[in-house]
């Protein structure tokens, strides 16, 4: 490993989990001895970084110096601190661990005084009852997606009927009880709603409908909320 990535691995091991964090604990994390941490830690320093500690007492990063110190009044704060405890809450295992591992970055690159201020944030997110249980690689459907990737997987529906599709895969929404993909569909060619827990079987093409995702999920937000202010209109009259 270059000297270069080292540190940058130091600095993903300072600003992740409690602090302080002692050499002998760092240097378990990265695979090294405690004086190449202790070395390393200087260097650090040396670039910048405000690192608080000493031998025997462990360190912690006070101030990152990789970005300038991000400007964020205290309301808007709180609503990235709702937002991405929202995402632990409901998103897939893989967004969960993502949005645990954004929170302690972001606490590694704010001014103490809101450093402070997001580990005892006045909101939070619960969820007593978590959305459905995706049974398809969650991950791999949002790389796909990204991608333009056209997918296949099998389907049960709310009758019970198992069916085969294949898919331009446009969106995942994240709802009150289950998570969804929104895609336009080969067999019905139309636009469709899949729910993730009666996903099985996934595979991902080579098969690719680049560059029209952005447009085709145009297109389908455009006919739900359509289909939205039809109903609305109905019920009015």
């Amino acid at each position: 490993m270059s000297r270069t990535a080292r540190l940058f691995q130091l600095m993903q091991a300072l600003r992740s989990g409690p602090s302080p964090k002692t050499s002998g604990q760092l240097a378990q994390d990265l695979g090294v001895s405690p004086r190449t941490v202790h070395r390393d830690i200087d260097a650090l320093r040396g670039l910048g970084a405000v690192i608080d500690g000493e031998a025997g007492f462990g360190f912690t990063l006070i101030e990152d110096a990789t970005l300038p110190p991000l400007g964020f009044t205290d309301d808007e704060l709180e609503a990235l601190v709702l937002g991405l405890r929202e995402v632990q809450a409901i998103g897939d295992p893989g967004l969960s661990d993502a949005a645990s591992a954004a929170l302690r970055k972001l606490q590694g690159r704010l001014p103490q005084r809101q450093s402070h201020r997001l580990s005892h944030a006045v909101l939070t997110a619960t969820r007593f009852d978590r959305p459905a249980k995706p049974t398809i690689d969650v991950a791999e459907l949002r790389q796909a997606a990204w991608d333009e990737r056209v997918i296949e997987f099998a389907y049960t529906d709310a009758k019970g009927d198992d069916t085969r599709r294949k898919v331009n895969p446009l969106s995942i929404v994240y709802m009150d009880r289950a998570s969804v993909m929104l895609s336009w569909c080969h067999l019905r060619q139309d636009f469709r709603v899949f729910r993730l827990d009666r996903m099985g079987e996934m595979s991902v093409t080579d098969e690719s409908f680049r560059p029209n995702r952005v447009p085709l999920l145009r297109e389908a937000l455009a006919c739900i909320r359509a289909e939205r202010a039809a109903k609305d209109r109905d019920a009015e009259t």
